[in-house]
């Protein structure tokens, strides 16, 4: 066989290899997204039933809203904003602070208890303390805020209970204490 034909076939073999590379690299990458997509959303149907009864007791949807809990040295933060502005979700959401700010300091957590389908940690020792917990509702421009805050060592240390139990329930973002965590 000479040099001629067998360059033509090393050609054809090298523009075979170059066309399935360039079908299958926008494949490859698409699979890539969807999978990072996946990696990115809890799928956890428990997960998904907590964010549907956070939607019914704060008449938001959790997966167009941000929480975050911060812990700090004298209670704690319990935010919720919007992703997106919309007039009516950052009314429902201030609507919604300033109703918990108001339950809790009565020492009612019945809203929390329904959302997680369970007495959430840190609430006995809240309820108990309630007196010398101050819960102060504020708006922020894509929703609200409860700042926490009290004197009392026990009590702290049970909104820290509280606020740690939040973060990690809602995949949410916040600070324990001084140092930050995403």
């Amino acid at each position: 066989m000479s040099q001629r034909p067998r360059m033509c076939l090393t050609m054809k073999w090298m523009r075979l290899v170059q066309l399935s590379l360039a079908l299958a690299l926008p494949v490859s990458a698409a699979i890539a997204q969807a999978q990072a997509t996946k990696r990115s959303k809890p799928s956890d149907t428990s997960f998904a039933a907590m964010q549907n009864r956070g939607k019914k007791a704060m008449g938001v949807d959790q997966y167009t809203s941000t929480h975050k809990f911060d812990a700090t040295p004298t209670g704690g933060r319990i935010e919720l904003q919007r992703d997106t502005i919309d007039a009516a979700g950052v009314a429902q959401i201030r609507a919604h602070m300033r109703e918990i700010a108001t339950s809790f300091a009565a020492g009612d957590f019945t809203t929390p208890g329904f959302v997680h389908m369970q007495d959430v940690p840190g609430t006995k020792v809240m309820r108990a303390k309630r007196s010398s917990i101050r819960y102060e509702p504020r708006d922020l421009p894509g929703g609200g805020e409860v700042v926490i805050t009290t004197k009392d060592s026990a009590a702290v240390a049970a909104i820290h209970e509280f606020i740690a139990f939040q973060r990690g329930e809602h995949h949410a973002g916040g600070m324990d204490g001084m140092k930050h965590k995403p």
